[in-house]
């Protein structure tokens, strides 16, 4: 938990425009939804290479799969592909799970093979859609941060008034 606070806290931080940084952040959300495992962590540091984005919000935001997440949104993201695409999620119930070996690998492919397309569009579906809502919620919370921080500034500068020297001025 204390990590997961800290990693708020460097996205919240991020030395970028909120747009910027919220763009970033949900961009590495739908990166985490990407059906590839293994693949998210370098598919976020090259499309921010590439995109010339925040590395950290990018990271962050792809790290929302993680090996105590990723069961349950990868399930999810199947279970919608199934409805979209009219799939019976019943397939994986035909999987002999009392089998050992190759005879238990051929089984698991052959429960598996009907829901590879639901597994793809419903995890890319919900990349989408939850990549978007992370931008626009990141967003009016960095905005709403940086007018905050732009008030508070311009009211010590008032106090301060129009001769005095600013914060880091030479004496």
């Amino acid at each position: 938990m204390k990590r997961l606070r800290r990693l708020a806290q460097l996205v919240l931080h991020v030395d970028d425009t909120p747009t910027r940084a919220a763009a970033a952040f949900g961009l590495g959300v739908f990166i985490s939804f990407f059906p590839v495992l293994g693949t998210h962590t370098a598919v976020a540091l090259v499309t921010a290479f590439a995109l010339r984005l925040n590395r950290v919000a990018l990271l962050a935001g792809a790290w929302v799969s993680n090996p105590w997440t990723i069961g349950p949104l990868f399930t999810f993201g199947t279970l919608v592909g199934c409805a979209a695409l009219g799939v019976s999620p019943a397939a994986l119930s035909e999987v002999d799970w009392s089998l050992t070996g190759r005879a238990f690998y051929q089984s698991l492919a052959s429960g598996f093979r009907p829901l590879l397309w639901p597994f793809v569009i419903g995890n890319l579906a919900l990349g989408v859609v939850s990549g978007g809502i992370s931008f626009f919620v990141l967003r009016a919370v960095l905005v709403r941060r940086h007018e905050r921080r732009r008030s508070r500034d311009e009211a010590a500068e008032a106090e301060r008034g129009p001769d005095a020297p600013g914060p880091g001025a030479e004496d």
